[in-house]
Order: structure tokens, then C-alpha cells, then sequence
């Protein structure tokens, strides 16, 4: 589910195209405090001065690899989208709902994305470009995931054969968040359990009638 934002916010990745000389470890700590950045003052706010502060280099380090915030924030987006979600395997439809609703959590929970992602969301409204980005991070591969969940469930005979998987992505994680993300509440004891269970026992309905 998104998400997924990394518990340590440095991203290994390539540097971008022609900067093949631009030390990793700035590369990295530019990154690391763009999330900080972030969370600390939103995007409207973050500027360039700000975030080379922060990873302690000059404006020059950031300017070398992106020519904005903006692209800055599309290329971080991107990486967390290309860490994606592990496909959960659990051999049954209630396990791997509940394992993909665990993952979510976790991701959803953490401090930085807790306060960069209702944010970004904010801004996916004036910048196209960022409601693509945010699309990729947070839709596109859980959809992938969602149809490997549905198409094993299928086969398993657990769930009928036109059983839509955007439908199930909508089932399951569209509580979590709307929780986590828009409501911005705690999760009580056992409420993962008891949304797996929901979410399972209205996939499977049509099957059971």
C-alpha cells in the first residue's frame, strides 16, 4: 500500500542519467532529508536552501542531480514505488489479506510518511505531475498485488473466477487508508484482524449465496 516508505529513508538507487560521477552517499543524504524536509514544513514550504542544509551540502550538491523541488520529490516518489510491496504467500485468502493489511499498516504508521504522504496528497492536487507519481507509488503496483492475491485465492477455489481485483483492493485497503491517511487515527487491538475477516467475508459472499 503504498507504500511503502522505507523505515530508513535513504534510497539506494542509480544516480540520475549523465551524473554517473556524483558521489552516492550525497546522493543519499539529499534524499534522507528531503523526507525530513518534508515532514518538518510540507512541500509548499520545502525549498532547495532547506534541504541542503539539512544534509549538510550546498545548494550547488542538490542543483547537480535535480533541477527543482519538484523533480527532487517526483524522483523520491519513484523510488519508494520501485521498492514496492512484497506479494504476500501465505496459502490462504485471509492470510494474505491480513499480511498485505500488516505490511500497509507498518508503512502507513511510520513517522515520516504519516506526515509527507497526507501532504503529498495535498499537493497531487495542484501538480499533475505529483498525482501521477503519487498513482505509480500508491495504486499501480498494489493493483498488481491485488490481482496475484485474487487470481491464487481463484485458484484455490477460495474466491469465484470474476472476482475483480480492483474491487478487492478496495475492500481491503481502502479502510486502512482512510484511517491512517484522511482520518489520521490510531488502529485499535485486534482491528486488523477484524478487517481482514470483513474484507475476506465480502469478497467470498457471491461465492457462498
Amino acid at each position: 500500500m503504498l507504500d511503502a516508505m522505507p523505515t530508513d529513508p535513504r534510497l539506494s538507487r542509480r544516480a540520475p542519467a549523465g551524473a554517473a560521477v556524483l558521489r552516492e552517499d550525497v546522493t543519499d543524504a539529499i534524499r534522507s532529508a528531503v523526507f525530513e524536509e518534508l515532514a518538518a514544513v510540507g512541500f509548499a514550504r520545502m525549498s532547495i536552501e532547506g534541504i541542503a542544509r539539512r544534509a549538510g551540502v550546498g545548494k550547488t550538491a542538490v542543483y547537480r542531480r535535480w533541477k527543482s523541488k519538484l523533480a527532487l520529490v517526483l524522483d523520491l516518489v519513484s523510488a519508494v514505488a520501485a521498492q514496492g510491496l512484497p506479494v504476500p504467500a501465505t496459502g490462504s485468502l485471509y492470510g494474505d489479506v491480513r499480511a498485505l493489511l500488516e505490511v500497509a499498516s507498518h508503512a502507513l504508521r511510520h513517522p515520516l510518511a504519516s506526515r509527507v504522504i497526507p501532504d503529498l496528497l495535498v499537493e497531487a492536487a495542484r501538480h499533475p505531475e505529483i498525482s501521477e507519481a503519487i498513482k505509480s507509488a500508491l495504486l499501480d503496483r498494489e493493483h498488481g498485488i491485488a490481482a496475484v492475491v485474487v487470481r491464487e485465492a481463484v485458484a484455490r477455489g477460495e474466491l469465484p473466477e470474476d472476482t475483480d481485483p480492483d474491487r478487492a483492493l478496495d475492500l481491503i485497503a481502502g479502510p486502512i487508508y482512510w484511517r491512517l491517511v484522511v482520518v489520521r487515527d490510531d488502529l485499535p487491538a485486534g482491528y486488523l484482524d477484524d478487517l481482514a475477516t470483513t474484507a475476506v467475508s465480502a469478497l467470498t459472499r457471491d461465492r457462498a449465496v
